[in-house]
């Protein structure tokens, strides 16, 4: 009876064994989605709060334009609707559907110095 006892635990803990392997096993693989779903969230965060940054900031100038120049309505309604504009322009650009208005060329943007002054020094003689 205690030899029967004996073996019946050591097949138990080698199949709970096998499975704390694979669940370990999982657990490394899991790794790599809860990175991306890391930069999802990130992303989905720097999202929102750039929309309801500009809606907010919106509604606090109208709210002041309305308080400064007693037109009370309108200045919040104006300046609620172009920080509700702004918000769905950050948000486009942040996606990428609408690029940047000043796009930032680093590599390029010294070239075009140097261009613009070797053709200023052809045309002064230099």
């Amino acid at each position: 009876m205690g030899t029967d006892r004996k073996d019946s635990l050591e097949d138990r803990m080698g199949r709970l064994e096998d499975r704390l392997t694979e669940a370990r096993a999982t657990e490394k693989d899991g790794a790599g989605v809860s990175d991306e779903t890391r930069k999802g969230y990130s992303q989905g965060l720097k999202i929102s709060s750039e929309f309801i940054a500009a809606v907010i900031v919106g509604a606090m100038i109208g709210y002041l334009l309305d308080y400064i120049l007693s037109s009370k309505p309108w200045g919040m309604i104006v300046f609620l609707l172009l920080g509700f504009c702004a918000g769905v322009l950050n948000v486009l650009r942040v996606v990428g559907v609408v690029k940047s208005p000043h796009p930032v060329d680093r590599i390029g943007a010294g070239r075009k110095q140097d261009n613009a002054r070797s053709s200023s020094d052809k045309r002064n003689g230099m």
